[in-house]
């Protein structure tokens, strides 16, 4: 059986994906993409239905391509998959959906990488792994199965109808958690929500959206996460065209607040005492961003008008002077948790020698410490922005430029010391089965 060869192979076909093409195609660098499902599948199937973009559109963004929204506005997310496929129409990028990769080795005894999927094999080049951070969700171990009550994870949730009649207990307060817990308590659920530490930035503050003010005070650019930073959520809301998250206001919507998830026992939930914390922390965030916002109108003798009414905050609820630290599921009702607490990497497809004892990958700005090998779409991967729409494009551009680099250095060898290897071959010659730029659309999944 022949096998295909090509310079690089880029794994999935999200906003990271997309974005890797781009830059290759421009620079000339052969490829392609292998998406097991659709382009921007997890935009599609993999989240809740009234998910928004949690950027105004004007912001996270594409350089190549606006949205069909008004510039302020947050878009749905089949809107943010339609685009991401209309980007790629856009400059032919060379996807092939319906094809899952299922192992990457590194050759032996010759450069580049044997590339194993569900339509056969690949050798190439150079590999970037594109799928992203939210690969597996997190389940804590604490409530047992046969525990009596529904549990899924927020990858899992799609709408209020979607759950057993009864209160439901979300488990996680970042912008996933939030938003559910808002959404259910507006059907008419009642709700109680665990709330960790996180950040609280302002949705909006004196006629700017918080990400241009993170743009200005130049926190985008960040490049590596104060101590503990890379795990504390971040509270804030593109749902309803955008709002600041206040758990004070959420408390007196009728959610239940409660501090951090800590042990379940015989129908038991606890707590642990450190809601009051996580609130005053938050709010300490929320007010700090205020601070640095207005120094940098008046040092800048901006013309923004001015908020007084942002720095007012509610008055403590009940569940702030009097915390629950027990609740029992079945007398509360409890008939569905929720757990919002994020993802972890799954790379076992990768089988390369790149990764920590946690299974993280080991790389600089993407960089791994497997020679030819390339991650994009990580958070904090370069910098604060590497997690938004618009920065793993940048991130995308990086890597690129890397992977022109090291084509240089095989140039210079092949120049000097012989004929061409077998990765520089034309791809339409004997041994290929497929060109590097040929687009196949299908849309089955693997």
């Amino acid at each position: 059986m022949s096998i295909e060869r090509t310079e690089v192979v880029v794994v999935g076909a999200g906003q990271a994906g997309v974005a890797m093409s781009e830059h290759l195609t421009e620079r000339g660098i052969p490829h392609v993409v292998l998406e097991r499902a659709r382009i921007a599948e997890q935009w599609r199937t993999g989240r809740w239905d009234s998910l928004v973009a949690n950027g105004p559109v004007w912001h996270d963004r594409f350089p190549g391509l606006e949205f069909d929204l008004e510039p302020n506005g947050f878009a749905p997310k089949e809107q943010v998959a339609d685009y991401f496929a209309a980007y790629a129409a856009k400059f032919g990028a060379p996807v092939r959906c319906g094809v899952e990769v299922t192992a990457v080795r590194k050759n032996d005894g010759r450069p580049g990488f044997r590339v194993e999927t569900s339509e056969g094999t690949i050798d190439a080049r150079y590999v970037v792994a594109a799928t992203g951070p939210f690969q597996r969700p997190v389940f804590p171990p604490i409530v047992p199965a046969d525990a009596g009550v529904s549990q899924m994870h927020s990858a899992a949730y799609r709408n209020p109808q979607q759950l057993p009649a009864g209160a439901v207990l979300v488990v996680g307060a970042g912008s996933s958690g939030v938003q559910i817990a808002e959404e259910l308590r507006s059907s008419g659920r009642e709700v109680y929500l665990s709330v960790g530490p996180h950040d609280r930035p302002p949705r909006r503050y004196r006629d700017r959206d918080f990400v241009w003010w993170l743009g200005v005070l130049g926190k985008w650019d960040a490049a590596a996460p104060p101590q503990g930073a890379e795990h504390v959520t971040i509270a804030v809301s593109g749902a309803n065209g955008g709002h600041t998250v206040d758990f004070r206001e959420l408390a007196a919507t009728g959610v239940q607040l409660l501090g951090m998830t800590a042990s379940y026992d015989r129908g038991t939930m606890t707590f642990a005492s450190d809601l009051r914390t996580n609130v005053e922390n938050g709010d300490a965030n929320y007010l700090a961003v205020l601070d640095e916002a207005d120094e940098h109108v008046r040092r800048n003798g901006l013309d923004l008008p001015e908020e007084p009414g942002a720095r007012v905050l509610g008055p403590d609820p009940a569940c702030l002077t009097d915390p629950v630290l027990e609740l029992d599921l079945a007398a509360a009702g409890v008939t569905t948790i929720i757990w919002a607490t994020g993802y972890a990497p799954d790379y076992r497809w990768l089988r390369i020698d790149a990764f920590d004892d946690r299974g993280r990958p080991q790389h600089q700005r993407g960089v791994s410490a497997e020679p030819g090998v390339y991650f994009l779409g990580l958070p904090w991967q370069s910098r604060r922005g590497s997690s938004f729409i618009w920065g793993v494009w940048h991130d995308a551009k990086y890597i690129a430029d890397q992977i022109s680099i090291q084509r240089g250095y095989l140039a210079y060898d092949a120049a000097t010391e012989g004929p061409p290897d077998e990765f520089e071959r034309p791809v339409d010659e004997p041994g290929s089965t497929r060109g590097p730029n040929s687009l196949l659309t299908s849309t089955g999944g693997a």
